[in-house]
């Protein structure tokens, strides 16, 4: 199969939105996957792509992707869904967050790369590549302060790429891991706070140019649109303001005289 099918999952906001958007432009055809239905609609009247609402932390949800996904017939898993809960310290962080986190993030993406994995298999019989694709965060690299249950999660959800990388050795599946630092996304913050819109706009404010959806997901279809044998195995992309994930210059960036 020559033709590039992709999976993309979290694809009714953020990031997942914008890699379906910048998908179907370059000719691909897309199943977005998301819990919100009404949202995908929208998304397929827009672009065309096909839809399946479905919950990754809900075993019947996983059942039923499998279905859908076994008709799509796909070339290529891209797995963003996911998110942070909370931000506090250790101690007084919750397990229901914790939970959350871990369901979302690692427990999510093992469930879908289950149910997908076999079918990427198939869609090489014609000498062709697959591919996975999988959003972490440069949480998963680097400890940051009131981010232990992001931190956490993301690190295992890194480790379960790292791993399944070294487990296809020697099949033509390219296993590659893009790993954001600050994006501004309408729901991140938003999410990680509980609502409260303040706090979630106060990570971004007098930051210059924080990374778009947009942005990343340019890097992730430039990426994608390499030749299959071609694997960019980890992509770290920080907008110029963040030296660091605890390192953000607030207000204009100005070259020293």
């Amino acid at each position: 199969m020559s033709e590039k099918r992709l999976i993309i999952t979290g694809a009714s906001s953020g990031i997942g939105e914008a890699v379906v958007r910048q998908s179907v432009a370059r000719g691909w055809t897309v199943l977005a996957v998301a819990r919100r239905a009404e949202r995908l609609e929208a998304l397929r009247a827009e672009t065309g792509c096909e839809v399946l609402s479905a919950d990754l932390t809900d075993e019947a949800d996983i059942e039923r992707l499998a279905h859908a996904a076994a008709a799509f017939r796909p070339t290529g898993l891209v797995q963003v869904a996911g998110g942070a809960k909370g931000a506090a310290p250790l101690a007084e962080t919750t397990i229901e967050d914790w939970r959350w986190m871990f369901e979302a993030n690692v427990i999510g993406t093992k469930r879908v790369i289950d149910a997908v994995l076999p079918l990427l298999r198939a869609s090489t019989a014609d000498g062709g590549y697959a591919e996975i694709m999988v959003v972490t965060s440069i949480a998963a690299t680097v400890a940051y302060q009131n981010g232990s249950g992001y931190n956490a999660a993301k690190s295992a959800e890194k480790q379960l790429v790292d791993v399944l990388r070294l487990e296809l050795h020697g099949e033509p599946i390219r296993v590659m891991e893009v790993a954001p630092g600050m994006v501004w996304t309408e729901e991140f913050s938003l999410v990680r706070f509980g609502g409260d819109r303040a706090k979630a706009d106060a990570v971004y404010k007098d930051v210059q140019d924080p990374l778009s959806a947009d942005d990343v997901a340019k890097v992730m279809t430039d990426i994608l649109a390499l030749p299959g044998h071609v694997s960019v195995d980890e992509t770290i992309i920080k907008p110029v303001a963040q030296t660091h994930p605890w390192m953000v210059h607030k207000g204009p960036l100005q070259a020293k005289a």
